[in-house]
């Protein structure tokens, strides 16, 4: 490798980690105005995932007229609805989640160890010790976060653990559909379907229409997401994966950050070991599964 190569090489690594970091930044700040919309004004949830998302679609807009609704053609379009739903099921129960911001990050970080199982059960993926291993030491730190032997442990502490479940399997068909699939159809199918499942999951739980504040805040919660995700998206095609991977587990101290500025979340210690389990263990199936690709090769 040249130095002009070498070069080009590293300014692009950077160049993922900072968009990675970013990307960090604006899902705290997206998590900070949702819990405070829900928690703080008591906006209905389901209306909140609704109008979060459909002010995102908006923004959206010229993606979607960019790709045309053509990139919808699919031979497996009952795949892409089951995917969808099982989103949009994961984004209710993240927004219903009445526990601070650091203990709902951590629990949904438990997300991979759910692709994992999932990929045993019914992708027929082989499933080594280590990955076990890993998955039962990823699920201890979550049970440490918990702490369902508590006094104080009340179930609504586990929609964060639904929502990665929920998350974990739309991502495995997500996985089952990037061999057949265009990336545009994927993501289109996401951007149009998302906003209407939301809205009839809203009018379910009775609908709400947000007015002054509220609606200030749900645009820039909309606008948030288009952010965070494009963010997120550059981070990846800018660095390899395993490089620009770790610098999305600094979400966990950016949202502890944000919790105790605006909410006055003090974590308490036995959240660090829980989240330290946990991130280890994500690191180490990532580091794995890296490994493995190349041997495939």
């Amino acid at each position: 490798m040249n130095q002009n190569s070498l070069a080009v090489s590293q300014s692009r690594a950077i160049a993922g980690a900072v968009f990675m970091v970013l990307g960090g930044v604006a899902f705290s700040l997206l998590n900070v105005v949702t819990q405070w919309l829900t928690m703080k004004l008591a906006f209905p949830p389901a209306s909140a995932a609704f109008w979060q998302y459909a002010f995102a679609f908006l923004f959206s807009l010229p993606f979607l007229r960019k790709s045309g609704l053509a990139a919808m053609r699919t031979d497996y379009p009952w795949r892409h609805v089951v995917r969808v739903v099982f989103a949009a099921l994961g984004v209710e129960a993240w927004v219903s989640g009445l526990v601070p911001i650091w203990q709902a990050i951590a629990l949904v970080m438990t997300s991979p160890f759910f692709i994992i199982l999932g990929a045993r059960l019914f992708l027929g993926e082989c499933v080594g010790p280590a990955r076990w291993a890993a998955t039962g030491v990823g699920f201890a730190g979550a049970m440490i976060i918990l702490q369902p032997w508590s006094d104080s442990f009340t179930w609504a502490a586990l929609l964060p653990v639904l929502s990665a479940l929920l998350w974990g399997s739309s991502s495995l068909i997500t996985k089952s559909l990037t061999g057949i699939e265009r990336p545009e159809t994927i993501t289109v199918w996401l951007l149009v379907l998302l906003t209407p499942i939301n809205g009839g999951l809203a009018f379910a739980a009775g609908f709400a229409v947000p007015t002054g504040t509220t609606l200030a805040l749900f645009l820039l919660a909309g606008l948030l997401t288009v952010v965070a995700q494009y963010l997120l998206t550059l981070a990846y095609a800018s660095a390899d994966a395993a490089y620009v991977q770790p610098f999305d587990d600094l979400k966990l101290p950016l949202n502890v950050l944000a919790g105790w500025l605006f909410f006055g979340y003090a974590p308490a210690g036995y959240l660090w070991f829980g989240a330290a389990l946990i991130l280890s263990a994500s690191l180490f199936i990532m580091r794995n599964e890296m490994r493995r690709e190349k041997q495939a090769v």
